[in-house]
């Protein structure tokens, strides 16, 4: 699944900010690059393939980027581009436009129009995701209103889209070519998604699409609110504004059910803390809680069903592994 990994420091000082912008080029599209520190340049690239869709996070230094008219004829992949800041800012600047990026800010842009970004004088953290335009489940022409404003990543579609490129990007798990196609299905719905919720144009979604960005955000919530023991499928639908029976049947598409993804992931979350040496002077009653099990019989009950045996000897087992790994 991972591609192309760049760091400026394998290559001499003089050839660093060359091969950085010839890779920005064929990353994206061909862009002119300038920067203050183009003697030296410091930055860090890897390129995830998803089939069509790519993602590529990466800390720079200060970067100047200029699409030109001359360049788009040059050449035009018809990419819409999304990017996540998670660290600095930038501002972007097209057709007369002006906007500016923080933290956790999203930004659109087309790889047809003339643009420049200029990123903030401090090292910059993003994750680039290129979408062909062909792969939205919504019409160019609506999806164009978003391009250039800026959409926030900490609450709604926009957290969504930002914890998937996040986990998927961070997460050392090795996918397979066929997981690789999913996950780029997923990415795909859920930029349709945040241009979709920006433009009011939701009703207007694919239904496949609309499906998987809902089941998405379910099991975000879930994750959010394990430790709640009230978290329930009626809570659950109610905070999504669906019927009980919807609910249930997107979990059915799944191949489960909301109370046993509920069990799955509070079982994950309290073995992951039992196993952990720095909690190990906490009650495991107190783990369970944590995680929203009502009481100690029902977590152990549950913990030695999925696990085959109890917390308290799941807990002696890693403690004596890590010991003699030590």
């Amino acid at each position: 699944m991972d591609g192309t990994v760049f760091r400026s420091e394998d290559l001499p000082p003089a050839e660093r900010f060359e091969a950085w912008q010839a890779l920005m080029s064929q990353t994206h599209a061909p862009m002119r690059l300038t920067s203050n520190h183009a003697g030296d340049y410091q930055a860090h690239l890897r390129l995830i393939t998803l089939g069509e869709v790519s993602m590529w996070p990466a800390t720079y230094q200060q970067l100047v980027f200029l699409r030109t008219p001359k360049l788009i004829r040059q050449s035009d992949p018809e990419y819409c581009h999304i990017s996540l800041v998670v660290r600095g800012g930038a501002t972007a600047s097209w057709r007369r436009n002006e906007a500016t990026y923080g933290t956790y800010d999203i930004f659109t842009n087309d790889s047809s129009v003339p643009y420049e970004i200029a990123t903030s004088d401090e090292t910059i953290t993003s994750i680039g995701i290129e979408v062909p335009k062909t792969q939205l489940g919504l019409p160019w022409g609506r999806a164009q209103q978003v391009l250039g404003r800026p959409i926030s990543g900490r609450s709604g579609i926009g957290a969504l889209l930002a914890q998937f490129v996040t986990q998927v990007t961070t997460d050392p798990t090795p996918y397979t070519t066929a997981d690789a196609y999913r996950l780029g299905a997923v990415l795909s719905d859920l930029v349709t998604a945040v241009l979709a919720n920006v433009t009011d144009a939701e009703p207007h979604l694919q239904p496949e699409t609309r499906h998987r960005t809902l089941v998405l955000g379910v099991k975000a919530f879930i994750k959010r609110n394990l430790h709640d023991p009230e978290l329930t499928p009626t809570a659950i639908a109610a905070a999504h504004y669906i019927s009980g029976s919807h609910l249930h049947r997107l979990f059915r598409t799944e191949g489960t059910t909301v109370a046993s993804y509920i069990r799955h992931q509070r079982l994950r979350g309290a073995r992951h803390d039992l196993a952990d040496r720095a909690l190990a002077a906490t009650p495991v009653h107190v783990i369970a809680a944590r995680w929203g099990f009502k009481d100690h019989a029902t977590f152990t009950r549950a913990f030695r069903a999925a696990y085959g045996t109890t917390p308290t000897d799941y807990r002696h087992e890693a403690d004596v592994s890590a010991v003699s790994v030590g």
